[in-house]
């Protein structure tokens, strides 16, 4: 049987007593993978073994990497902390199953391009999924697809980050697209559709308009977003989100109310009705995707950086996730 739970991320009611950064930065946690293109390392250590990959890092520490997929994103991200504006701003942390030693090659890149980065955890090869409550991290972002899903079941928002051909984003504003079912919210509806078919999906979600969805994993980081976004005009706003989802109508009724009745505005919203998505994300200029489905990341990630984020009914797995592989991130 499988470990995910549409439940599992559902964390908007704190416990009694409970720590919650509500109106504190937006925590990105991020691997060193995900931040820098580190394909040629890995494969050294895929191939040759980790003694070999630690000896090739160590020699190269002083040479700088170049940027990953989700560099751009992590840059806007920290500009957004040196506007002068009063919000509450974003820290980025490289979560890293490096080791220290290893790590340093990557700590001089990030002097290197001058990212304001100060805190890390190197976990030696390791999951890190243990240290994202303690870290206080909100969005997990790696290229390691076990420790994604552990980060998740967790109850954090986090996504895969797929290869992806690097494009400059042609507006200078963050711009962040949005999955529905099973990333904003939760897979319930998404649910009645691979259960019982479009049909049952379409009266369902016609006859629960009126209802609320329950939340997904990415609620949160969308609600942090916009806490950063009201202290800007609407018209002159430095972040740009938008929903790009399958549903069309009748089912848009009960996602415009869902947001509305959550106090969360999605500055675009596109109903594709089952269109491929990739040439939407193109023209929206999108620095980062998330989407549930492993089918349109596939597609999506040749266009713009794409995150999987493998939560709801089309990620379960028939078995609990490996153990800890002893592998860079």
């Amino acid at each position: 049987m499988s470990t995910q739970n549409s439940n599992n991320t559902e964390r908007d009611a704190p416990a009694e007593g409970e720590q919650t950064d509500s109106f504190g930065p937006l925590l990105v946690g991020i691997s060193s993978r995900a931040l820098f293109d580190l394909d040629s390392t890995h494969r050294i250590y895929e191939e040759q073994g980790l003694e070999a990959y630690m000896a090739y890092q160590r020699e190269r520490e002083d040479e700088i990497l170049q940027p990953g997929v989700a560099f751009t994103l992590v840059e806007k991200l920290l500009h957004l902390n040196q506007d002068g504006m009063d919000h509450p701003g974003v820290e980025v942390i490289l979560i890293s199953r490096n080791s220290a030693d290893t790590g340093l090659r990557i700590f001089n890149s990030i002097e290197h391009y001058g990212l304001d980065v100060q805190r890390a955890v190197f976990t030696n090869g390791a999951s890190p999924s243990q240290y994202i409550e303690p870290s206080g991290v909100q969005l997990f972002l790696s290229a390691n697809d076990d420790d994604v899903r552990r980060v998740l079941m967790a109850g954090y928002a986090a996504a895969t980050i797929l290869p992806s051909a690097i494009r400059e984003n042609r507006s200078g504003q963050l711009r962040l697209a949005f999955d529905g079912d099973a990333v904003i919210f939760s897979d319930e509806a998404e649910r009645v559709y691979k259960e019982q078919g479009l049909a049952a999906f379409s009266d369902s979600e016609r006859r629960a308009a009126l209802n609320p969805l329950a939340a997904g994993p990415f609620k949160r980081v969308l609600e942090g977003i916009q806490r950063i976004q009201s202290a800007y005009p609407i018209e002159e706003n430095p972040i740009r989100t938008a929903l790009i989802t399958a549903r069309s109508a009748p089912a848009h009724k009960r996602v415009i109310l869902t947001l509305r009745a959550w106090g969360i505005r999605v500055d675009e919203a596109l109903f594709l009705g089952g269109r491929q998505k990739a040439p939407f994300l193109r023209a929206f200029g999108a620095d980062i995707f998330f989407d549930d489905q492993q089918m349109h990341c596939s597609v999506a990630s040749k266009e713009v950086a794409t995150g999987h984020v493998p939560h709801g009914i089309a990620n379960e797995l028939p078995d609990d996730p490996a153990p800890d592989s002893e592998t860079d991130d």
